[in-house]
């Protein structure tokens, strides 16, 4: 027998595991992945008619509500404004209520503001019931990233492409088949306006199941490093539901990264240049001789491009680790549009119409890097809210300058001019947002 002293064996500790090796959640439940991915192309389907259907009967509201032309220019601007005013509630309300609660929400409160709109009495109550559908597509705006990136975080590239595309079918199809559908139903632009409803009615059904959904609020996935588009699913979120950050730390202030504000100029200044040609397009085209009828086709040509290239650019920038040379080749495409109008609007007005469509996909690439831009959905969150809240305030005043430049000046030249310089900075700040990191590198 042995003198030495008998010691117990004890079982090596295992460490507790840190949140990037955090057990995996289970999967989807099949039904539950289709049905997110229904309810995603119906929300993304109801965050544009509201505006460009109003756009196409403006004129038949203006007369029927005794509007004023001052007024009808404020009802025009209302959009961005509420964009970057109820977008920045939504983080706080999806760490309350869970994101599902709150798209749901925002499904139902742009079919009871397209549903109250038409039928109201007068401008201020028009007004209000607009205001009203707008909130519900501000939160919904913030939030689409978020859901793709907690419930899709191997396929945000192809997800955000996805809606992004819908986005742009749902646009095109308001400002195209209004009227048609307006004269259809008896040329009455109250029921013209009031037929969007439906579209709202089947997001809200869609959304329904998903309002109880907030258990994956304190388990959520990070982006797998700064590129974001892939990452280990299911992965503890560094940000809890209550907003503060792993262990009880409270979370870090976005607006320290410059990335977060790179992004915030970008999505701003890229706004500006969709909510200029969508007003004022048609309007160059006419004063260049082309007819109302054919101007109103080119305008629809523009809008359409987004279709395709929405589901094309966000997969090809979720494969490369910086988006910058998707950036400088979507802002060449404008230069190049815009000057084409400068120059030869009429006798190359298809091949402008082609290149703004292109430019206007600045869009779906910048919904794309917000989602790369973080490594959990908590942080994309904040980041949608500040990016879309700073961009939106960013693009308030710009149709409103153009407009003013057009009648001081009376002609085009200044305008387009003023257009085409804004591709400059939108590109110089798109590179820097189109950097391989994330928030979480900066703050």
């Amino acid at each position: 027998m042995s003198d030495e002293p008998q010691t117990e064996t004890l079982p090596p500790r295992t460490p507790a595991p840190t949140p990037s090796e955090a057990p995996p959640q289970p999967a989807l439940p099949v039904w539950l992945t289709r049905l997110l991915i229904v309810g995603l192309v119906l929300a993304a389907l109801n965050l544009r008619p509201a505006i460009t259907s109003l756009g196409a009967l403006l004129e038949e509201v203006r007369e029927g509500l005794h509007m004023s032309g001052g007024v009808a220019g404020v009802l025009t601007s209302v959009p961005p404004l509420c964009f970057a005013v109820f977008g920045i509630t939504a983080p706080r309300l999806a760490r309350r209520f869970g994101p599902g609660a709150i798209v749901f929400a925002g499904m139902a409160a742009i079919t009871a503001g397209l549903v109250i709109r038409p039928f109201t009495g007068g401008t201020a109550a028009f007004l209000a019931a607009s205001a009203l559908a707008l909130m519900g597509i501000a939160v919904s705006n913030v939030l689409m990233p978020v859901i793709v990136k907690r419930y899709f975080p191997d396929r945000v590239g192809t997800m955000t492409g996805l809606y992004s595309m819908a986005l742009a079918l749902g646009t095109s199809l308001a400002a195209a088949a209004t009227v048609p559908v307006t004269d259809a139903l008896g040329g009455n632009w109250r029921t013209g306006l009031a037929v969007w409803a439906v579209l709202g009615a089947l997001a809200v059904a869609a959304w329904l199941p998903l309002v109880r959904d907030r258990g994956r609020g304190a388990t959520e996935t990070p982006a797998g490093g700064a590129g974001g588009a892939g990452g280990a699913t299911g992965a503890t979120d560094a940000t809890g539901a209550d907003g503060t950050g792993g262990q009880g730390a409270p979370a870090r202030r976005i607006t320290r990264s410059r990335t977060a504000w790179a992004l915030g100029c970008f999505f701003g200044i890229q706004a500006t240049g969709a909510y200029i040609t969508m007003g004022w397009m048609p309007q160059i085209f006419r004063d260049a001789g082309v007819s109302a009828g054919t101007a109103g086709v080119l305008l629809a040509v523009t809008m359409v491009m987004g279709v395709p290239l929405a589901f094309v650019i966000p997969r090809l920038a979720t494969r490369m680790k910086n988006q910058g040379p998707i950036v400088v080749a979507l802002g060449l495409c404008g230069l190049s549009g815009y000057a084409g109008l400068h120059f030869a609007p009429a006798a190359g007005a298809w091949a402008w119409a082609l290149l703004l469509g292109v430019s206007n996909c600045a869009f779906p690439l910048a919904l794309t890097m917000i989602g790369m831009r973080s490594r959990t959905s908590g942080g994309v969150v904040r980041l949608s809210a500040f990016a879309q809240s700073v961009g939106y305030l960013i693009s308030i005043p710009g149709p409103i300058l153009i407009g003013a430049l057009y009648e001081h000046t009376g002609g085009w030249e200044t305008p387009l001019t003023l257009m085409a310089g804004l591709m400059v900075p939108q590109m110089i700040v798109g590179v820097i947002a189109g950097r391989d990191r994330t928030i979480e590198d900066e703050t």
